[in-house]
């Protein structure tokens, strides 16, 4: 068996992950709150932001905690299409809970919907990830520390969906988004855990790319996505600041101009 290493490269990758995560779901329950308080075309796009935020974040902290992860006796590899449908089906799954939430009429059946389907995409997520690696060896799971990490994947999004329905300071959403963090983390560790390794000792080659060829650009750049549209919705106006504006207009005095 071969001796797993979860964080080889010390505590950078646990805490850099993390930090990935909780941007994510911060961005996300933001522009989940704005959606809230839209209509129309302005909601469907904030939704639409939301999720691919949440998705990406996940998808982010997954990728750059296996920057740290090792296995003695082998070198990984990363099949780089199933790696890219990884990201999508993130993106999608988290999509399909934040619309359910978004849109749905009776808020407690859309928020068990959501949180299922999204905490299952997740989940997905991670497992597809995981089939993407290669390596000179046999990958077997512990199918209780499975199903553990499945449930805490759903007991986050549904946590997360509630938060974006309940919370609306920013502080809330802060204290939100921290836990976010914390469960994703945690599912992610314990579904590394139910992980074992039989190695197989090769001279062939692995197909596929280095994390560093491919995963950290990857991540580099979704990271940076994350914080720039982090940037945008924390200068855009908020749908009371709307209102606001648009009255001022329109008791403003015929004639009269608004100083420079």
């Amino acid at each position: 068996m071969g001796h797993l290493h979860h964080a080889a490269l010390g505590w950078l990758t646990p805490a850099l992950s993390y930090a990935m995560a909780c941007t994510g779901a911060a961005l996300g329950l933001r522009c989940t709150v704005r959606a809230l308080a839209a209509t129309g075309r302005t909601r469907r796009n904030w939704l639409l932001t939301a999720a691919s935020a949440i998705g990406t974040g996940i998808w982010t902290m997954h990728f750059v905690a296996m920057l740290g992860f090792r296995v003695s006796g082998t070198d990984i590899r990363y099949d780089v299409p199933l790696t890219l449908v990884s990201l999508l089906v993130a993106v999608l799954v988290v999509c399909a809970g934040v619309f359910a939430v978004g849109y749905g009429r009776n808020r407690a059946r859309a928020l068990m919907l959501g949180g299922l389907t999204t905490g299952l995409g997740v989940a997905s997520m991670h497992y597809l990830g995981m089939a993407a690696m290669r390596l000179h060896g046999e990958v077997s799971y512990d199918p209780v520390r499975v199903g553990l990490s499945v449930l805490i994947a759903v007991a986050a999004a549904t946590a997360a969906l509630w938060a974006a329905l309940n919370t609306e300071s920013p502080l809330a959403v802060t204290i939100a988004s921290l836990t976010m963090g914390a469960a994703v983390s945690s599912m992610h560790y314990t579904g590394m855990y139910a992980v074992s390794v039989r190695v197989t000792p090769s001279g062939e080659a692995l197909s596929g790319a280095t994390a560093m060829q491919f995963i950290f650009p990857l991540a580099v750049g979704l990271g940076s996505y994350l914080f720039l549209t982090s940037a945008f919705v924390a200068l855009s106006p908020t749908a009371g600041e709307h209102g606001a504006s648009a009255s001022a207009r329109q008791h403003q005095p015929a004639g009269t101009t608004t100083a420079p």
